[in-house]
């Protein structure tokens, strides 16, 4: 009886008081961790409190477990296997923790920063299994089972299923080469081929999400993606060119006309933070001579693709009330009718 209590009911009450301890330590680690980061102003705390949150727990019970197993008298062969498990619960738990923070810095530093790196589902997919699967492995180490003959086995199986999922294979790697390429980028606006434009706004393992001006989300395939004409107005920059076509009675002098469209777009550009004052804007004739106008084109760059109609409404809106003031017409089109064979 006495050494039934020693070997086993000692070393239990051991483990729970151990644990209930470092329970009680990871609470006023996660209240100081909590503190430091309200004086932050990232607050990483937000990053690295749900991380560490399950796997403390983890950590603590194995932790106890294993203090209260050095203490039994149990054989050395349970001793041996339980304290195997006690590694693999840790290194799967370190692991995860591991995959799980790195994926919240990663995500955190890219959003505060301007670099032209996605944060992709794909991208953070890739880094998650890849830690992963390097714990996997580890795991494997600590429990004696031999690498070498999983690799080659995985090897072979994964042909077998490569072979077997050509399509999601193919979109697999047109997503990666998407993303090493940096020809699209989430938050870029792109139009494809087939006229159809919005924002990325993700890439993932199979499609990618295009949400348009309208909210509706595309979902394209990556490797239809890939092999689309894509027009990408966020490369080389965000700014872009945005054009006003105005056309006006032959009566005008063109040279006035161009000079009251250039001082009404740097007017709007010094009063509206989306039209850029540089580069100044441009007024040439073009298309030139029309039937019944001479066509002006406004050229002046804004801010970034969805700046354009706002500027367009108001440069249409100014360039009108100043005609109306200087005198310039805008003629209306003149079409002969025909009745009854007689043009009126």
């Amino acid at each position: 009886m006495e050494s039934t209590i020693k070997g086993l009911v000692i070393p239990s009450v051991i483990a729970a008081v151990s644990g209930c301890i470092l329970l009680i330590i990871r609470a006023a680690v996660f209240r100081m961790v909590r503190a430091w980061g309200s004086k932050r102003e990232n607050r990483p705390d937000n990053v690295i409190i749900p991380v560490f949150r399950t796997p403390s727990v983890y950590w603590c019970i194995a932790i106890g477990l294993y203090l209260g197993l050095a203490l039994s008298d149990l054989p050395e062969r349970y001793v041996f296997y339980l304290s195997k498990g006690i590694h693999v619960i840790v290194i799967v738990s370190i692991t995860v923790a591991a995959a799980n923070l790195a994926g919240g810095i990663f995500r955190a530093y890219i959003q505060r920063s301007d670099l032209a790196v996605p944060a992709t589902g794909l991208a953070y997919g890739i880094m998650y299994g890849s830690i992963l699967v390097m714990g996997l492995l580890i795991s494997l180490s600590v429990l004696g089972i031999s690498i070498a003959p999983l690799i080659t086995a995985l090897g072979v199986g994964g042909l077998a299923v490569a072979l077997a999922l050509q399509d999601t294979m193919s979109n697999l790697f047109a997503g990666i080469h998407i993303l090493v390429e940096k020809s699209i980028r989430v938050g870029d606006v792109i139009r494809l081929e087939n006229g159809l434009e919005g924002y990325v706004e993700d890439i993932t393992w199979r499609t990618t999400r295009i949400r348009m001006v309208s909210q509706n989300m595309i979902v394209i395939p990556n490797n239809k993606l890939s092999q689309s004409i894509v027009t990408n107005y966020n490369l080389p920059g965000k700014s872009l060119a945005v054009q006003v076509q105005v056309g006006v009675s032959y009566d005008s002098d063109p040279e006035k006309v161009e000079r009251v469209m250039k001082e009404e777009a740097a007017i709007a550009a010094s009063e509206l933070p989306y039209i850029l004052p540089v580069p100044a804007a441009s007024v040439y004739l073009d298309p030139g001579f029309g039937e019944a106008a001479l066509n002006f084109t406004l050229v002046c760059q804004v801010r970034e693709f969805g700046d354009q109609r706002s500027a367009q409404h108001e440069l249409r809106r100014r360039l009108l009330r100043r005609f109306r003031l200087e005198g310039i017409v805008i003629p209306f089109p003149v079409r002969p009718v025909c009745v009854q064979g007689e043009k009126v």
